[in-house]
């Protein structure tokens, strides 16, 4: 079956345009309901501070409560915080009100199962084949109960602490933090206040409309001034939901997902803790496959998508892994991606090494890496297309083994993304511009 609405990360759309509407919300509550609570149970909401939220968050509860569902009410708390508290709730499944990283303008709706794992593909599907029924409304006597849990935040943030090693805290760091005036926004600076840092919020002010406006993983701009600007020692930043990390140093300079897993890799191995081989993307910096290589850590490549990199760690027995957006899953921690325990693990080496984030970093020499988004007529696999792999054989053999191509049709959209990586950035961007131009010409 063909999923018309759910993507790779639940459903997700421009609030006001169908599927992101009330009615629509509704409807999915009560689909939801019938797969995945079918005699009655427990949902945990929560959500992070879009002007939506609270709109999609109330059509949500009733249709839940209509369908013989009780809620619990979380309010805003990052993705990671909501499916940690579905466990520790015991609920039947769990629903964040998030878009993530995208702008005020979109909402989503995603799931999790009662052991805080994104719902299986089959599951998704059961619940669009609900859809085409009306949505139920039980008699009194068989109605749900709605409750606001709010205060109960404390037990995220008391778990995200825990992750820390025995004896280890944060005292005498300071700290930029950036919530991208999202999920995050309360519990993170509290985390890392109460484990004895120094902070200095930014991005933590959300009106409804500000959500990575400007700020966050995505627009590190201001946390770049800000670290070197207030002396401080390291700055973090979240995405919208709270499940990506982006790091600065003291100079000002970004550290990114495949700099912070070379960093926490590294320091597994020489504690003797790191398990399985260490998993990125196709797109993942030829940086980290080398760096990874001279340290003798084993690296596989997933596709893109963190619920991939888990489905690899999980084949392989790894417990690292993670994408250049700063998605990383540290699952000798946590089930799932989380922006603020990555966050904690790399300040805890920071501590116990004496050694800076830029020291920890120097490490991994990052490849020039070029990526171009050919638009096509049509969407096809340019695999199959014998002048285009012309072209990449012609390619590879030119870069040899300092570099790397890698071509990939977008699942979404008629785009053939070009990406070309070699240790001279000049050569890399005038070959990466030759081969978007022989599958441009492909697709004619």
């Amino acid at each position: 079956m063909t999923r018309r609405f759910f993507g790779t990360d639940g459903v997700r759309g421009r609030v006001g345009e169908h599927p992101m509407t009330v009615d629509f919300a509704l409807h999915l509550a009560s689909a939801a309901a019938r797969v995945l609570a079918p005699e009655g149970g427990t949902v945990l909401i929560g959500k992070d501070t879009r002007l939506s939220g609270y709109m999609f968050e109330s059509a949500l509860e009733a249709g839940f409560v209509a369908a013989g569902v009780n809620v619990l009410l979380i309010g805003p708390l990052p993705t990671p915080g909501i499916a940690y508290m579905t466990t520790k709730f015991k609920a039947d499944f769990g629903v964040v009100i998030s878009a993530s990283h995208n702008l005020y303008d979109d909402n989503g709706i995603k799931f999790f199962d009662s052991t805080g794992a994104k719902l299986s593909d089959e599951l998704e599907e059961r619940i669009e084949q609900e859809l085409q029924q009306k949505p139920v409304t039980k008699t009194s006597r068989s109605l749900g109960r709605a409750t606001r849990v709010d205060r109960s935040r404390t037990m995220y943030q008391d778990f995200c602490a825990s992750t820390l090693p025995p004896g280890v805290d944060l005292s005498g760091l300071k700290i930029v933090v950036d919530c991208a005036n999202g999920a995050a926004y309360k519990v993170g600076p509290r985390i890392l206040a109460d484990l004895g840092a120094e902070i200095v919020p930014i991005g933590c002010s959300p009106n409804g409309r500000n959500i990575n406006d400007g700020c966050g993983s995505l627009a590190p701009d201001l946390l770049q001034l800000t670290v070197p600007g207030v002396r401080a020692h390291v700055g973090l930043a979240l995405d919208g939901d709270g499940d990506r990390l982006v790091m600065v140093d003291h100079f000002g300079r970004t550290v990114d997902g495949d700099q912070l897993l070379y960093i926490l890799a590294k320091a597994r191995q020489e504690a003797g803790t790191l398990r399985g081989p260490v998993v990125g993307t196709v797109m993942s910096n030829f940086g980290l496959e080398l760096a990874l290589k001279r340290a003798g850590i084993e690296f596989l490549r997933a596709q893109v998508g963190d619920r991939y990199v888990l489905s690899m760690l999980r084949e392989h027995g790894g417990i690292l892994g993670g994408e250049t957006s700063g998605h990383i899953l540290c699952l000798d921690k946590t089930t799932t991606g989380d922006g603020l325990v990555s966050a904690l693990q790399v300040l805890a080496v920071m501590q116990q090494t004496g050694r800076s984030l830029a020291e920890l970093a120097a490490g991994m020499q990052k490849f020039p890496q070029v990526l171009l988004n050919v638009k096509v007529a049509r969407r096809f696999d340019p695999k199959g297309v014998p002048a285009v792999q012309d072209a990449v054989s012609r390619i590879e053999n030119r870069l040899g083994e300092e570099g790397r191509v890698v071509l990939r049709a977008s699942g979404t959209e008629p785009v053939i993304r070009v990406m070309v990586e070699g240790r001279d950035e000049g050569l890399t961007k005038k070959l990466a511009g030759e081969l978007a131009e022989v599958v441009k010409a492909a697709a004619v």
